[in-house]
């Protein structure tokens, strides 16, 4: 591949998640270290490589199976897809930012997990823009590049980060629900997965308009949801005792 081109398809891949990250720490009333925040967006990024190969790893065993379409399609977009990728963005949260000095605040918990995906959408829209194209020229190349992340800007990854927030609600309402702690924490995991899934799932399998309008209700509601969530925790003086 022409040198060029990687480095165009790296600041196209990465920007959209930079914007979404500025925009979002503009709302956290008491800014992370930059260490932290650098932190956990590699972790987000890092993890991008294994998620994708267990990811194959889950579909070519699915692959194996006689399922029919219908059913097949919800296994990969529900469960192989929008699962994994919630679950281990969770993880790296849960590992490297929960218990530490810094994260001392309820509305921690939703920076830290957008931050989080803000890392693997990153590494998603840079890989899907070195996806195999054939011969185009250079302003084709650009013209599509440039498509891709502002669509991707819109979708995808403020996707990840409003299905991200999600969680991050409840692990931050887990803290002051020590009974139902795991309980609370597994349900923003399983609500998030629903509707990544629903996302995916409405975008490549449905046809007609109710494939972009499916997704683009998803996107309003988790947008009015997550945005309130961030005011109600601001309004949280200390999160509770880990």
């Amino acid at each position: 591949m022409i040198p060029y081109l990687i480095i165009i398809y790296l600041i196209f891949g990465i920007m959209p998640s930079l914007i979404w990250l500025a925009y979002y720490l503009r709302k956290d009333p008491h800014p992370e270290p930059q260490k932290m925040i650098i932190k956990i967006f590699l972790w987000g990024s890092l993890i991008t490589l294994p998620v994708f190969f267990i990811q194959i790893g889950f579909k070519n065993a699915l692959d194996s199976f006689n399922i029919n379409y219908l059913l097949g399609n919800l296994i990969y977009w529900f469960l192989i897809i929008a699962t994994t990728e919630e679950l281990f963005k969770y993880l790296v949260v849960k590992i490297k930012a929960v218990g530490t000095p810094d994260f001392d605040e309820p509305v921690d918990a939703i920076i830290y997990m957008v931050i989080a995906a803000l890392g693997f959408a990153a590494v998603e829209n840079t890989l899907y823009l070195f996806s195999p194209i054939g011969d185009l020229s250079f302003n084709q190349l650009l013209d599509r590049t440039l498509v891709i992340t502002f669509i991707r800007s819109i979708g995808a990854t403020f996707l990840h980060t409003l299905c991200s927030a999600v969680i991050g609600y409840s692990l931050a309402l887990s803290f002051c629900q020590i009974k139902t702690r795991k309980i609370s924490v597994a349900m923003g995991i399983f609500v998030a997965a629903l509707l990544h899934g629903l996302y995916n799932f409405s975008i490549m399998t449905l046809e007609g308009s109710i494939r972009f309008y499916i997704p683009l209700a998803i996107i309003l509601t988790l947008a009015l949801i997550v945005f309130s969530g961030i005011e109600k925790l601001k309004r949280m003086k200390s999160i509770c005792k880990v």
